[in-house]
């Protein structure tokens, strides 16, 4: 494979995710540069399993990782302190889960989160419209923990038919983006959508039971599920049942 990066001009499609580097190569998993973001180019990026990931200051970097983190959500690891977590917020008055009611809000709580071992933010603000743009569209949700009409936690993610894509979590309470996160297990068992997408592999969400499979397998997945139709994103008490929770 040349060490060359593909650099896309605007509107230019991009290039087969065989040409992604690999180990061998400066930067593996980076697959091109440039090019334009907007919800097209996201719709069209995410549907090949490519996603952007760059900071202020650089150009838009496209990525493809081999392998790639899923979670299967039927391989979702409910821990006995996060059932417990759970089994409280539900039994809770003022606690909720709401879908989409503050999408942008949640990016940007995402984007000034502290990561360990990251400066700064690659939630940037051209990520953050174009993103907006494709929730407007319906294919960008939010799940949102709410306690007593405050937002404490939340993730955001893409989602094209059945095909789901996590891209980041934030939370100002303890354990309310994996409320959130629980919630949009228990959302996609019920709605029938079999994987999330978590794009790099990291030992917590290791612990939590996503695993690393081929690319080719993962989009291959993709292609099946974004065939159907969109999601129903709606969260329903009743969804925690999916989890085990009585």
């Amino acid at each position: 494979m040349s060490n060359s990066l593909v650099w896309l001009a605007p509107h230019e499609p991009f290039p087969g995710v065989e040409q992604t580097w690999g180990e061998g190569d400066p930067i593996p998993g980076l697959l091109a540069a440039g090019g334009q973001l907007d919800a097209q180019h996201l719709r069209n990026a995410y549907c090949q399993g490519i996603f952007p990931w760059f900071s202020a200051g650089q150009p838009i970097l496209w990525w493809s990782p081999d392998p790639r983190m899923v979670l299967q959500v039927q391989d979702f690891r409910l821990h006995r302190s996060l059932r417990k977590t759970l089994q409280r917020f539900r039994a809770t008055p003022g606690c909720e889960i709401r879908i989409d009611s503050a999408f942008e809000t949640v990016m940007r709580h995402c984007a000034r989160t502290p990561r360990p071992g990251q400066d700064g933010t690659w939630i940037v603000e051209s990520i953050v419209q174009a993103y907006s743009e494709l929730h407007r569209q319906g294919d960008a949700h939010s799940v949102e923990t709410w306690i007593d009409g405050q937002l404490v936690g939340g993730l955001y993610c893409v989602a094209l038919g059945h095909a789901v894509f996590g891209e980041s979590m934030f939370a100002h309470a303890t354990d309310a983006s994996k409320i959130a996160l629980a919630a949009l297990v228990a959302l996609c068992r019920a709605q029938g959508a079999a994987q999330i997408d978590c794009q790099q592999a990291t030992p917590h969400l290791a612990s939590m039971g996503a695993r690393t499979m081929p690319r080719s397998e993962f989009v291959a997945q993709v292609q099946a599920q974004r065939a159907r139709p969109r999601m129903d994103w709606r969260f329903d008490a009743v969804y925690w049942e999916r989890l085990g929770l009585a």
